[in-house]
């Protein structure tokens, strides 16, 4: 049985947008780009959060382990 030829479908190019619509498409990709940056924000907040406390656990085991080091000799 014989398959059916695939046809290629391109998209139409977009039709040049009035002023208004320009604007309106600008003030929603602002709005995003807030919501984004705000996100992101938060998140920086809790990465830098996550690396101090991080830090803090590395700081003590390598206190502990020179303790233990020195209690050892």
């Amino acid at each position: 049985m014989p398959n059916a030829r695939r046809c290629i479908v391109r998209p139409v190019p977009s039709p040049t947008l009035t002023d208004q619509q320009r604007h309106h498409q600008i003030e929603k990709l602002r709005t995003r780009l807030g919501h984004e940056q705000a996100s992101l924000a938060r998140w920086q907040t809790r990465l830098k959060r996550a690396f101090t406390t991080v830090a803090k656990h590395q700081k003590r085991i390598l206190r502990l382990e020179r303790q233990i080091a020195f209690l050892e000799e």
